[in-house]
C-alpha cells in the first residue's frame, strides 16, 4: 500500500506535463526554472538542468549531464555521456539511465523505476528505488538507510557487446539500516561489504564482507 501511495504522488502532478510544451535542442543546455512546468526535455550537446519543485517530462541528452533539483519531479531521466544528480526530495516515476557517467541519489530522492549504468558510481543517500539497480562496471554505494525494491545486477562486461570496465572489481557497499529486497545477483568478481545492521535478499556470486559503524 505504501508503495502504491508512493506512485500515486509521482504520478498525479505529472499529469498536468501533457499541457506543457517540450524543448528541443541540438548543441546548447536546457534549463527549467525553480517551480516551473515543462514536457519533455532533450538535447544532444548540453546539460539538462531541472530547477527546484520544478514538473518535467523526459529529460535527457546525449553528450551532457541531468539535473533534477530539490522536490522536483520528472518522468524519467537519462543520458548517453554524463552524470545524473536526483536532489533531495525529488521524485522520478519511471527509470533513470546513464551509459557512461555516475548517478548521485541525494537523501529523500525516490526513484519508481529502474537506475542503471554501464560504468562510473551510483550513490544513494537515504533514498528510494523500486526498481532495481543494475551496472557492468560501476561502484555501488546503498548508503545508510536507503531502500531498495527489486535487487542489484553486476553483469558481466562482455554482455551485449559491452565492454566497458574489463580491469576494474566493482565495490558495492551496503550501509547502516538499508534494504536491498530482491536477489543481488553478481555475474563477474565484485567486493561486496554489508553492514551489520542492514537487510539484504539472496546474494549469488559474491561473498558477504560483514562491517560495523558508519562505512566499512
Amino acid at each position: 500500500m505504501r508503495r502504491a501511495l508512493l506512485a500515486l504522488a509521482l504520478f498525479v502532478p505529472l499529469a498536468a506535463i501533457a499541457a506543457s510544451h517540450d524543448i528541443d535542442n541540438i548543441s546548447d543546455d536546457i534549463h527549467v526554472a525553480a517551480g516551473q512546468q515543462a514536457g519533455n526535455l532533450s538535447t544532444v550537446s548540453g546539460d539538462v538542468d531541472v530547477g527546484d519543485r520544478a514538473t518535467v517530462g523526459k529529460a535527457s541528452t546525449v553528450s551532457g549531464s541531468v539535473t533534477l533539483g530539490r522536490q522536483a519531479q520528472a518522468r524519467e531521466l537519462g543520458t548517453v555521456s554524463g552524470d545524473i544528480r536526483v536532489g533531495m526530495g525529488a521524485g522520478v516515476a519511471g527509470s533513470v539511465d546513464s551509459v557512461s557517467g555516475s548517478i548521485h541519489l541525494a537523501q529523500g530522492a525516490r526513484v519508481q523505476g529502474h537506475l542503471s549504468n554501464v560504468s562510473e558510481s551510483i550513490t544513494l543517500e537515504d533514498a528510494q528505488v523500486a526498481g532495481g539497480i543494475e551496472t557492468v562496471a560501476g561502484d555501488i554505494t546503498v548508503g545508510a538507510g536507503s531502500h531498495v525494491a527489486g535487487g542489484i545486477l553486476v553483469d558481466r562486461p562482455d554482455h551485449q557487446g559491452i565492454h566497458f570496465g574489463n580491469s576494474h572489481t566493482p565495490v558495492i557497499v551496503i550501509g547502516p539500516h538499508a534494504v536491498v529486497q530482491g536477489t543481488l545477483d553478481f555475474r563477474r568478481p565484485v567486493i561486496l561489504k554489508v553492514s551489520d545492521s542492514a537487510q539484504i535478499g539472496t546474494v549469488k556470486g559474491a561473498t558477504v564482507e560483514k562491517f560495523s559503524g558508519a562505512a566499512p
